[in-house]
């Protein structure tokens, strides 16, 4: 056992009220998110107890610490959004090192909202330890009709992370579809009773992971990825969960591309519809069968692998066998989609040569094919304030640059802008490009992630007010109508600006060490 190394410190552990008898047993360590900042981790006190009393039962010996937690929705729209993304670092390196300096036998992740999941998984997947994760499960909502310019209304109940599925809830079901967490993970809503049943369970199954000696390496293999790859197209993700997924392949030592997310989403029907680009939450999703009732109709089409082993003990195919779904509207039969293809798509181009994401799923369909000028802003502060101020019009292309991981730095999220196109009733005529990224809650059509960014000196950075800016999503193209002598000779004059906002420290180290959001903005030492 790894606590063998830490057991010569007896004493250290009975001046804290630890008993010789507890000591003798596996030390379990629950890495507990809570705070009393974010909603969907208000609660995770409840989850991590229920996890605890798990661990006892099965013969463990429990030792909770915490991490931080970031709240997307209240870090926009000001510099704090700069901070989410490179928090999921922090996270994966202060779990390192807290188990690593303390010797423990495993771990069980106790998570709730965007980055910290999979920060969480990261670490999971670098430590190598028996690990299993338990989010906290999303709040209720009540729809309450439709509102200006058709956005669903809708009012919040309890604790949990937000409804529909944004990257929080998208995330969940990432860690079940890879089977890093229990069936049920994804959906089971916040308030209810098989939630804190589900923690337990947990708690229990890691002793049992632990004397079996199945670690990550086991569960994360390349079909793992691959069947989270099919289950985001199905139920249309959030775009965030490809930096997450190429950050957590990264850490598991598997190739995974974005060619293979356009490949997946190009293959694979749509199924669900979830707010925010749909009529339905998260709560609709558990009653209708859950997540394995959505990987039960891929599986229709031969499109999991279905031998795939997870943290529950049985395999994917084992999981789902008798799972249904109740409600056609909710999960639609595999031959009877919303749409024929993924929720997500990969757009390459001129202005993109590395790549750019779309969440095609939130896009009207007279905005899938565009053409217009580009209105060019190196900021977003700036954007937002030419739309509210009426001066982009309809037909215009917004781009939003100097917002990329190292750029931003940080990789801020772009909903402030997004968020005021639909406000200003210009989400069917107005696009927004950008090398910053989105909010699972963002809606129209907005492409982000466009790499290289402009603080490498990306073809956006060259980019005019006036350039004519094309795409069509159906093609994956996103274009520039420049010729690539233009291109050339723009960037040839291009030098590197300095950060447009004054930042701290590790911002700072962030910014020098962050990849492009096409490999998944993971940090990296520079080559010497």
């Amino acid at each position: 056992m790894r606590s063998d190394t830490v057991r010569s410190m007896l004493m250290f552990f009975e001046a804290m009220g630890r008993t010789k008898e507890e000591m003798e047993k596996p030390m379990i360590a629950i890495v507990n998110s809570q705070n009393e900042l974010v909603p969907g981790h208000i609660h995770l006190d409840q989850i991590a107890s229920a996890v605890r009393e798990g661990v006892i039962a099965a013969g463990g010996t429990p030792f909770e610490f915490p991490t931080i937690a970031i709240c997307d929705g209240m870090a926009m729209g000001h510099a704090g959004m700069c901070y989410p993304l490179a928090s999921r670092e922090l996270i994966a390196d202060s779990i390192e090192a807290m188990m690593l300096a303390h010797c423990l036998d495993a771990m069980v992740l106790v998570t709730g909202c965007d980055k910290i999941t999979p920060g969480m998984m990261m670490a999971a997947a670098r430590l190598d330890i028996p690990a299993i994760v338990v989010n906290g499960g999303p709040m209720l909502a009540r729809r309450l009709g439709e509102g200006p310019p058709g956005a669903l209304l809708f009012e919040l109940s309890g604790c949990g992370a937000c409804p529909g599925l944004f990257t929080a809830n998208s995330m969940a079901c990432m860690a079940e579809a890879l089977g890093l967490a229990l069936p049920g993970n994804s959906c089971i809503p916040a308030v209810y009773g098989r939630r804190l049943q589900l923690a337990r369970q947990s708690g229990v199954r890691i002793m049992e992971l632990l004397n079996n000696n199945i670690t990550p390496s086991q569960i994360l293999t390349k079909k793992a990825f691959d069947n989270a790859i099919r289950v985001d197209m199905a139920i249309g993700g959030s775009s965030n969960t490809i930096l997450h997924l190429m950050a957590l392949a990264h850490e598991a030592g598997i190739e995974v591309n974005l060619e293979l997310f356009d490949k997946m989403s190009r293959t694979t029907p749509r199924l669900c519809s979830f707010s925010p680009s749909g009529p339905y939450f998260m709560q609709d999703m558990f009653e209708a069968g859950g997540l394995s009732a959505v990987m039960k109709e891929l599986s229709l089409k031969n499109m999991l692998h279905l031998d795939s082993p997870t943290v529950s003990g049985e395999t994917v195919g084992q999981i789902i066998e008798n799972a249904q779904s109740t409600s056609r509207d909710v999960i639609r039969p595999i031959d009877d989609p919303y749409d024929k293809e993924g929720g997500l798509a990969i757009l390459y181009g001129n202005l993109a040569p590395e790549g750019a994401v779309v969440k095609k799923a939130a896009v009207r369909p007279e905005m899938l094919r565009h053409k217009g000028p580009a209105r060019v802003f190196d900021i977003e502060e700036e954007a937002v304030a030419a739309i509210l101020g009426g001066s982009i019009q309809k037909g215009d292309v917004v781009v939003i640059r100097y917002e990329g991981p190292k750029g931003g730095p940080g990789f801020r999220e772009m909903l402030t802008a997004t968020i005021n196109i639909v406000l200003t009733g210009l989400e069917a005529d107005v696009a927004l490009v950008t090398d910053g990224r989105f909010s699972g809650a963002t809606s129209g059509a907005a492409i982000g992630h466009v790499s290289p960014e402009a603080m490498v000196g990306g073809p956006i950075a060259i980019v005019q007010e006036g350039d004519i800016i094309e795409f069509d999503i159906p093609k994956r193209t996103l274009n520039v109508k420049l010729s690539q002598t233009e291109i050339k000779k723009r960037l040839s004059k291009w030098s590197t600006p300095p950060l447009k906002r004054e930042v701290k420290s590790y911002l700072q180290r962030y910014s020098a060490l962050a990849t492009s959001a096409s490999t998944g903005a993971i940090l990296k030492l520079p080559s010497p």
